[in-house]
């Protein structure tokens, strides 16, 4: 059963944006390693932007 994590954070992310992002997941497992998409599971967690941090330089 392949499981797949996406985080993103929450502005603006539409439940297109989202379904989108499953399927295209979805798609990639069955395209590259010949898996099932009936058993493959997305989860899209949305974090909070201010709990979202990078170094920029």
């Amino acid at each position: 059963m392949p499981y797949i994590n996406i985080r993103v954070t929450d502005t603006n992310v539409t439940k297109e944006q989202k379904r989108q992002l499953i399927e295209g997941a979805t798609q990639l497992l069955v395209d590259i390693l010949d898996k099932k998409p009936e058993s493959t599971h997305v989860i899209i967690d949305e974090i909070p932007i201010e709990n979202w941090g990078f170094n920029r330089k």
